[in-house]
């Protein structure tokens, strides 16, 4: 173990794994990390070696004190070390990527969100109203975390909102079209040498843009936050003091104080709304738990289908309830009919009615099995 793991980690993040920092040798103490690293590495073909690579992730599931870290920060950091991998192999350091086949199981990743953490509508209202109760920052964020719920955004999302993005009608639902959002990768690690970047849609094509419809009250939340703070030169709603992009510490520092003001304690056993991030949590369980199609609750949410349900699983229990009761009258309608065939083909029902039929281009004298099983499907 070298004797200061702090100057060790330093030396490799801000020196060895930087190319920018390249330009310039690295200060003598940095050095002498780096070269007591050099020596005490492993060689690569060491590393197709099956007890050293489940030696090496088990590695990945500690932290720094030894304890074990989270399974989503483990489900990184090995995706991580395979693309190492996939790198070398194509660099010729492999014939193939040693991960593949080797066993070895991962911590086990629970996705799906707690409903004990997710407020409901009244609570959500409770921390925003305290929200804007604050000091300094408090109103300028009120609109900010009211973008999170009502219209499920991500905070990067949020903080790039731009005027020109929203349809803000005087009554009724408006409209964003969301294009991106900004990200802090620091100056060390942007190709412009800026603290912020500004990327597309999660997992999108750098155009691609997301409509979003939203109520009335947020709405109004945006057209009074406009009126009262203005929008920067380049047209985002939303600034610091500075007239810069908001800062993740500073919003979650503003969340924090309002939960504390408006929280009771058993809410803050239970953790509720622990992180900004749940209100965007809260706005999508709460339109699943309205019975809003799930397929148009990813597509609000900028996710795929298969994200909203392993994500959200606990709480489309409802929409089940909902769909299980349609189908089941659906089909206490039909035992009620008459049982007759020729009495059932009266009931009204895709693929046997006459006026269906020549409504989907069918002539009624071509309603033989095959036609109608095309135009049902």
């Amino acid at each position: 173990m070298y004797h200061d793991s702090r100057v060790l980690r330093r030396a490799v993040y801000s020196w060895a794994f930087n190319k920018k920092a390249w330009v310039n040798e690295p200060c003598e103490e940095w050095r002498a990390a780096l070269e007591w690293l050099e020596h005490r590495s492993l060689p690569v073909a060491e590393l197709d070696d099956p007890v050293v690579l489940r030696r090496g992730l088990d590695a990945l599931c500690r932290k720094l004190d030894g304890t074990f870290s989270a399974a989503k920060t483990t489900k990184r950091k090995r995706a991580a070390v395979n693309e190492v991998f996939a790198d070398a192999v194509e660099r010729g350091y492999f014939a193939h990527n040693p991960l593949i086949g080797l066993r070895w199981t991962a911590p086990a990743v629970d996705d799906e969100v707690d409903p004990d953490c997710v407020p409901n509508p009244v609570q959500v209202r409770r921390l925003l109203e305290a929200v804007r109760q604050l000091p300094g920052r408090g109103p300028h964020l009120y609109a900010f975390f009211g973008c999170m719920y009502y219209a499920g955004m991500r905070p990067a999302e949020v903080i790039n909102l731009r005027k020109s993005q929203c349809r803000l009608p005087r009554t009724g639902w408006g409209l964003l079209n969301l294009k991106g959002g900004i990200v802090t990768a620091g100056k060390d690690w942007s190709d412009d040498g800026a603290v912020h970047e500004t990327h597309s849609l999660k997992r999108r094509s750098a155009k691609t843009t997301r409509p979003v419809p939203i109520p009335p009250v947020l709405v109004r939340m945006l057209i009074e936050h406009i009126a009262r703070f203005g929008v920067t030169a380049d047209g985002r709603i939303f600034q610091n003091a500075a007239g810069n992009y908001i800062d993740a510490a500073a919003y979650g520092i503003t969340w924090g104080r309002a939960r504390e003001a408006t929280l009771t304690m058993d809410e803050h056993v239970l953790n509720l709304a622990k992180r900004p991030y749940d209100l965007r949590h809260a706005g999508i369980s709460f339109w699943l738990a309205s019975g809003v199609d799930p397929a148009e609750c990813a597509r609000r949410a900028g996710q795929s289908i298969q994200v909203l349900f392993r994500y959200y699983a606990k709480f489309l229990a409802g929409t089940r309830d909902r769909a299980n009761q349609l189908i089941e009258d659906s089909m206490n309608r039909w035992e009620e009919s008459p049982a007759s065939d020729e009495a059932g083909l009266s009931v009204s029902w895709p693929g046997n009615t006459p006026d269906q039929l020549v409504s989907g281009g069918m002539a009624v004298g071509q309603s033989g099995s095959k036609e109608a099983f095309r135009l049902a499907v």
